[in-house]
């Protein structure tokens, strides 16, 4: 398996290059998601495309019973951060998205590796289905919890993945929680000197809301995250604004606690409603549930990757990465960090993903690996440069491996699913009942619009 992914380094990266250049967002990853589907199917996979009413989302398997082994692959871009693949601030005039947060080198390298597990079952006549997921808007837009609720995972004994990073792991791991909604305002307009009386501003309950919001900050657990932005406030100072809309994300490390300071924001919007005489309409975008660790296939992903080894730069690579550092403020040493497997360990991460709630319907565990500059945050422009870079297609390609080499092992050994099945339904309690924290409603497919 990494002879194949070896031989076929450079159609993997030209793969995570063409995704790169379209920089699609949530739901409208039309090209990056048909590329991905035309190389499964190239492959010999069966592609069943559109599910859980989502028209880029996409299941591809190989192999047939038990045990079946899932892959996830993420392809879509973060709107409002471009960059080109130079190591200072250079924005594309011709975008305004970027893969700020790798997911073209995700769903390539995901890709490469349930097409290097399919040849190594067929060679060896290897029973069970190797299963990728395509899917979409994982940022913001959580493409997999309506998978999950559509039941797609339902048959799954154990989901891999693996995120680019500016290091590599494999710890057990979780996240916060998070649900977002749109609120938006309904006012009246009018001359804000010649008759502001006969007005009632929608920006004044945007503000209104945001000024209550920031009161509770002192009121809640300290692990809670809420952070908004003011999407629509009006065009001009002398028109009061009878439309204006905030965009909301609350977190927390427990989806039932979370579920409480979800309910105090939302009355701070009624309330704002209320005493700006403006009328509310909420719109739930998303909702994911923290992860949910497991040690046992952390332990089996981080024995392989440290088999695989981490990414080591060429004269080129070390002086493009160089520049990047100069611009990254590490207040600590990180030499190194690019070829160097990090201690295996169980953490916290402040950050929230869809892979939440595949976690929790599934055993699942994931693997980092350095394709961006050792100290570059997600979401940056330092890691859009990298991530089209030879530095970002040499660290997916040991998270290929990884994934392959793992999953090769998980069927072959059923002593290691029943383990990580065990460890599952003991995190998970004898009264546990998934529940989609964005509730019963469609897929958001225009929220990047």
């Amino acid at each position: 398996m990494t002879d194949y992914l070896d031989d076929n380094y450079q159609r993997y990266a030209g793969i995570a290059r063409t995704i790169w250049e379209s920089a699609e967002l949530g739901y409208q990853e039309t090209e990056s998601s048909n590329l991905l589907q035309k190389t499964l199917r190239d492959a010999g996979f069966s592609v069943e495309s559109g599910v859980a009413e989502i028209p880029t989302a996409f299941v591809a398997s190989y192999g047939q019973g038990e045990p079946v082994i899932g892959l996830l692959a993420e392809f879509d871009a973060l709107p409002g951060i471009s960059q080109t693949d130079s190591p200072f601030r250079e924005i594309r005039q011709d975008r305004n998205a970027g893969h700020a947060c790798g997911h073209h080198l995700f769903g390539a390298g995901s890709t490469a590796a349930a097409i290097a597990v399919k040849q190594w079952m067929a060679d060896n006549d290897v029973p069970g289905t190797i299963r990728l997921y395509g899917t979409p808007a994982e940022e913001g837009g959580s493409g997999k919890v309506y998978m999950v609720r559509a039941g797609l995972f339902d048959d799954v004994d154990a989901v891999l993945d693996w995120h680019p990073a500016s290091l590599n792991s494999a710890n057990p791991s979780t996240s916060l929680a998070n649900k977002s909604a749109k609120f938006r305002f309904y006012g009246v307009s009018a001359h804000a000197a010649a008759s502001p009386e006969k007005a009632r501003s929608a920006l004044d309950a945007v503000e209104a809301m945001n000024f209550m919001a920031n009161m509770m900050r002192e009121h809640v657990p300290q692990e809670t995250r809420i952070h908004y932005v003011i999407t629509s406030g009006g065009s001009a100072p002398n028109v009061v604004p009878d439309f204006a809309e905030v965009f909301y994300y609350v977190r927390h490390p427990k989806a039932e606690t979370l579920k409480g300071l979800w309910e105090r924001v939302m009355a701070t919007a009624d309330a704002a409603a209320i005493g700006t005489g403006t009328t509310l309409k909420a719109e739930v975008i998303h909702g994911n549930h923290s992860l949910l660790p497991n040690t046992v296939l952390a332990r089996a992903l981080h024995a392989n990757l440290t088999t695989v080894g981490g990414v080591d730069y060429d004269a080129q690579e070390r002086a493009f990465a160089n520049r990047i550092d100069e611009t990254l403020n590490n207040d600590r040493d990180i030499t190194g960090w690019e070829s160097t497997i990090q201690p295996f360990e169980e953490e916290l991460g402040m950050g929230s993903t869809d892979v939440g709630d595949v976690s929790w319907r599934v055993p699942t565990a994931g693997v980092r690996t350095a394709t961006w500059v050792p100290g570059t945050s997600a979401h940056s422009w330092q890691a859009i440069a990298a991530g089209g870079t030879s530095i970002g297609y040499k660290g997916m390609m040991v998270a290929a491996k990884t994934l392959a080499l793992t999953a090769a092992q998980l069927f072959q050994q059923p002593d290691t699913l029943a383990q990580a099945r065990a460890e599952y339904e003991e995190r998970i309690g004898p009264d546990f009942e998934y529940e989609a924290l964005l509730g019963d409603r469609d897929p958001p497919l225009d929220y990047r619009k």
